[in-house]
């Protein structure tokens, strides 16, 4: 019985260190998440019947002070030669078991990146949803945290001198019949 004792506690003992190494690397890869991310996802726009294609992607992960492996922020898309200059969406995003979830609020699309690699400076891989092809990605980070401007309010990270969701606001005063739908991959063209 003592031999099968301490058996279970191993057990348990070995169960627990790899639940709690897979919290670590979920907090670890939203730590090396949190920023601003420049690059080409491979977006493209349908709208009045017409396909745009973005040129550039910025996606901002700000980190939820209350859970490591969740967040907010924006994902903006810039286009030239459609009528508009960017579409830019309000998003949640999480980590689990190292998978990273998008949800963009303006799509109503969940967005799933996975067999990445991320560091400081750069974040590659494959990003799908439910209304593209997967398409690989390449990101080089353009902003951090501004660690020493820190003072707990919006205004003070990044060094932007108005919050995040003021560079994210919908433009209503354009006459838009309908919204440009956001897709991931290769046009249909």
């Amino acid at each position: 019985m003592k031999k099968f004792t301490s058996l279970m506690t191993f057990m348990a003992v070995a169960v627990m260190s790899l639940t709690l190494v897979g919290c670590d690397d979920d907090e670890y890869i939203a730590d090396t998440l949190w920023g601003v991310w420049e690059g080409d996802m491979h977006v493209w726009s349908e709208w009045n019947g017409q396909v745009y294609e973005a040129h550039e992607s910025v996606i901002q992960f700000d980190r939820d002070p209350g859970s490591y492996a969740t967040g907010t922020g924006y994902w903006i898309d810039y286009y030239s030669g459609a009528p508009w200059d960017y579409f830019a969406s309000h998003i949640t995003w999480s980590v689990s078991n190292g998978r990273i979830r998008i949800y963009s609020y303006e799509d109503d699309t969940n967005y799933y990146i996975s067999d990445y690699r991320l560091n400081d400076n750069y974040f590659t891989g494959t990003i799908d949803s439910e209304w593209g092809d997967p398409m690989d990605f390449r990101l080089r980070k353009t902003a951090s945290p501004n660690w020493n401007d820190f003072d707990y309010g919006w205004d003070s990270w990044y060094g932007y001198s108005e919050p995040w969701y003021s560079v994210a606001k919908s433009r209503s005063g354009d006459a838009v019949q309908e919204k440009p739908v956001r897709h991931i991959g290769k046009t249909n063209e």
